[in-house]
């Protein structure tokens, strides 16, 4: 195989394509754990990684594997970790200090049936709203939801490329269904990949004591070993790290920076994908239902009826409110297509705000991909 990053035509698992994005997007470390459906990332990373001059450590659980994360990056490596719903739940307060501290690094979630234990076989959508307000506390984050092995390549970049812009925690919310289907892959050559890399400080001060945190416009990052003082706390803190744990006015500063960070961005963050031109009925779904509402489409089509489209999220957060705004004032009845009891749909029954039926429908049996001709008889329900 080699010691460079791979390019070609490849028939590729999904979880391997992940890892192959992150190494493609510069990934130089993985702290991770063993688990089912993931652990093909960690087995792949393990091998690649230090054929490429970067670092793999198998720690001892979630939790180190989340602190190891965070660590590498303040050493200005690109990390990641990759696991299921159970590890994401024990990485939780670590989650929550990646984003207090404003440190980049990619999350893996490659979701398998819960709660709890589960059934680690089963793919399940089942940790969308776990990513979102998992930690505790008020804040932002960032996720992408791959529908394909190709996008488990391409999403894992694009996670890489956010984190790093935006200095931040961001999600890949794979499944088991995703994670392991093989298909097509293609790996472009190296200088065709698009990478983002960290805003470093520029050395000048004279102790060399720089404003490194909550910055609306992103702070330069202070990394380990390069002469900068910083101070790196989950505590609420200042500019420049220094904690204050006394005064609501320091909270209310600490807070509303670090989440306008991402929301005065949303826009520039949010990424949807819309076929919905004169369309009367929108298919929303995320992952691996977009598979289903696709075939679902192309059989409602070949029986002539072309009154409905497709809008997909593949930012689920931050979750795309202005634009199903929007389009609930162009359709009559929005059908939202989820593996699970319904996370999303009540988000996009607020942004509805009335103008548009809304519609959830999960899949017959949960863990099953939905069948398109069960879509399509929903439709045909909206659409006598």
């Amino acid at each position: 195989m080699g010691k460079e990053i791979l390019t070609g035509v490849y028939f590729m698992q999904g979880d391997i394509a992940c890892a192959e994005g992150a190494l493609a997007a510069g990934c130089k470390f993985f702290g991770g754990y063993p688990i089912t459906p993931a652990s093909e990332i960690a087995e792949r990373m393990a091998e690649r990684l230090p054929q490429v001059g970067g670092v793999y450590i198998q720690m001892e659980d979630e939790l180190a594997s989340i602190a190891a994360v965070v660590g590498s990056s303040w050493t200005g490596a690109k990390s990641m970790t990759a696991t299921s719903g159970p590890g994401i739940s024990l990485m939780q307060e670590n989650i929550g200090y990646a984003v207090a501290t404003e440190t980049p690094c990619v999350l893996i979630n490659v979701q398998r049936g819960g709660p709890s234990t589960g059934i680690p076989s089963i793919h399940l959508q089942g940790d969308i709203i776990q990513a979102r307000r998992g930690s505790h506390g008020e804040y932002k984050i960032i996720a992408l939801a791959p529908a394909s092995a190709q996008e488990m390549f391409d999403f894992t970049i694009d996670a890489f490329n956010l984190a790093e812009k935006y200095r931040t925690a961001v999600f890949v919310l794979a499944d088991a269904f995703v994670g392991h289907t093989r298909e097509e892959v293609i790996i472009p050559e190296p200088e065709e990949i698009y990478r983002v890399q960290r805003k470093l400080p520029e050395a000048g001060s004279s102790e060399g004591k720089i404003r490194g945190f909550l910055d609306e416009d992103i702070a330069p990052m202070p990394i380990f070993g390069h002469g900068f003082k910083t101070h790196v706390t989950g505590s609420c803190h200042n500019d420049f790290g220094q904690r204050n744990v006394i005064d609501a006015e320091a909270l209310d500063y600490y807070i509303k920076r670090l989440n306008n960070k991402i929301s005065k961005r949303a826009h520039e963050i949010i990424s949807v994908s819309q076929d919905m031109d004169g369309k009367e009925v929108a298919l929303i779904s995320y992952g691996s239902c977009y598979r289903a509402a696709r075939e679902a489409l192309n059989i409602l089509e070949d029986e002539g009826m072309r009154q409905v489209g497709s809008f997909r999220l593949i930012t689920v957060w931050p979750f795309p409110r202005v634009q199903i705004q929007e389009l609930a004032r162009k359709v009559k009845s929005i059908i939202v297509l989820e593996n699970n009891l319904g996370q999303i749909t009540p988000y996009v029954e607020a942004a509805a705000g009335g103008q548009a039926e809304v519609i959830f429908l999960p899949p017959r049996v949960l863990g099953t991909l939905h069948d398109p001709h069960a879509i399509v008889d929903k439709v045909k329900e909206v659409i006598p």
